[in-house]
């Protein structure tokens, strides 16, 4: 065959360091989402859609062929925490150092795309640690807690 072909669909997560709370401010968390979409669009893996709250995001995207997920999720945090830490009172802005990456299949593509767009009023009654435990639970992967909350 002579042609490449994929449909990979992947909701990433992770956090602010130490789930510090830098994206309060609305403006500067729609500018973070835009800047993420923009970001990911330029490694060839596409945005469905970004968000999340103050202290962390959520990302659903078409996984490109030509990268790896580790390099995938370095280069776009390397990318918006560069351009943050340009922002006033966030020259001290980090991302944790890990993650979560979970393969979905595109017949869940529609909820996931409204659990993340209803990141706000989700987290009024479930903190980051307890919505990610619980998506690691969901999706089968094992969490070693003295290694997740950077």
């Amino acid at each position: 065959m002579s042609q490449s072909l994929s449909q990979i669909y992947l909701h990433i997560v992770y956090s602010t360091k130490h789930r510090k709370p830098f994206l309060k401010n609305d403006k500067l968390l729609l500018d973070t989402h835009a800047y993420l979409a923009t970001t990911v669009a330029n490694l060839d893996c596409p945005a469905l859609i970004v968000g999340g709250v103050e202290d962390h995001v959520h990302l659903l995207c078409r996984f490109g062929r030509k990268i790896t997920v580790a390099d995938f999720i370095r280069d776009q945090k390397r990318a918006t925490s560069s351009w943050l830490k340009t922002k006033p009172g966030l020259r001290d802005f980090q991302w944790q150092s890990g993650y979560g990456a979970f393969s979905i299949s595109p017949y869940h593509v529609k909820p996931v795309t409204g659990y993340i767009g209803d990141q706000k009023e989700h987290h009024r009654k479930e903190s980051y640690q307890d919505e990610f435990r619980r998506l690691c639970k969901k999706y089968g992967v094992e969490l070693d807690e003295r290694y997740a909350w950077d």
